[in-house]
């Protein structure tokens, strides 16, 4: 038996282990996923303690979204079960994010279905994160779509924190899941976030055929971008989308990309994401110990743990859910 723990070593000393050694991990049988594990809670303890970031979305946008990309319910394209909705109103956004911060959370998420921002609906978004980041204690992402450089300036000078756009799979194969933008167009936009202010939110979506080589390029092409956060999802097939009929990832397959990302990544917010409840299923707590990040309460178009499930999950796991090291901020006043 190879002894995994070895990676642990090279990725702190290294702040990342080499593909070679990435892809001999990818490579190994589904049940080394426990040693790779072990090798990896090494790792997200070393950066991250026992600390879990806890974040919530909010689909401020529902549906409609012109672009193509294969695995999305919310796309025009495509006939789905996930209906479409209008943008919602700054007040009921920012409503959102006081319930989130109540529920625990360390970052609220605004998502918007949508090929890039118009101007009105940066104008909404824009006066929501400066009320959520005057009146409550909660970091705030922005998942938007494209971005060029002014719009990107505008979300960091309102208060954004970090600006999501996934890379979602490997330059190689981006072409096969989306038609109608590019791979560099992701690339681009990622730039002008980080240009902005913005930490880049970035990561992908394993289950969409990809294979090792793949997931490697994706991984490594995650520290060219620079992302700071690293949301990996596991695809769960959309009734309607291209996609719809592809089998479910194993847990155990699940668990070892999960400790190869935390293996190449050390540092970065590592976040089991979309698909960790019915891909991972009863191995959920397992993720921890490569993850110090989830999504809690659901996804964009499909439902997720509740809030209260999955703080008790990570006080059962010996973990501890981390708040926003801020001082109360004030209320407005009258």
């Amino acid at each position: 038996m190879r002894d995994w723990m070895r990676l642990a070593d090279e990725a702190l000393e290294t702040d990342g282990v080499a593909r070679e050694r990435a892809r001999e991990a990818l490579a190994a049988p589904e049940d080394a996923a426990w040693e790779l594990l072990a090798a990896a809670r090494r790792v997200r303890v070393a950066h991250h303690g026992n600390r879990v970031r806890v974040h919530v979305l909010c689909n401020a946008k529902l549906g409609g979204c012109p672009e193509d990309c294969g695995f999305c319910a919310q796309s025009s394209r495509y006939e789905t079960p996930a209906g479409r909705a209008p943008p919602l109103e700054p007040a009921a956004i920012v409503a959102q994010a006081r319930e989130a911060a109540a529920a625990g959370a360390w970052k609220f998420c605004i998502v918007t279905a949508t090929r890039g921002p118009t101007d009105r609906e940066l104008d909404a978004l824009c006066e929501a994160v400066r009320e959520i980041k005057r009146t409550i204690p909660v970091k705030v992402c922005t998942s938007l779509g494209l971005l060029d450089a002014p719009k990107a300036r505008r979300l960091a000078e309102a208060g954004v924190d970090r600006f999501n756009h996934n890379l979602e799979t490997s330059r190689r194969l981006f072409g096969e899941v989306c038609t109608t933008h590019s791979y560099e167009d992701r690339v681009r936009t990622l730039r002008h976030a980080r240009e902005a202010g913005m930490e880049a939110c970035c990561g992908g979506i394993v289950g969409m055929g990809e294979t090792d080589e793949d997931l490697l390029d994706l991984a490594y092409a995650l520290k060219e971008v620079g992302a700071t956060s690293i949301p990996v999802n596991f695809l769960d097939p959309r009734p309607g989308t291209p996609m719809g009929d592809r089998p479910r990832l194993s847990p155990l397959r699940c668990l070892q990309v999960l400790a190869v990302f935390r293996l190449i990544h050390p540092r970065p917010d590592l976040r089991a994401a979309g698909g960790r409840e019915v891909n991972l299923r009863s191995l959920q707590p397992m993720a921890l110990l490569a993850a110090n990040s989830i999504f809690t309460e659901g996804y964009l178009t499909t439902p997720g743990n509740e809030a209260d499930a999955d703080l008790r999950m990570i006080e059962d796991a010996g973990f501890v859910a981390e708040r926003v090291a801020e001082a109360q901020p004030s209320r407005p006043a009258g």
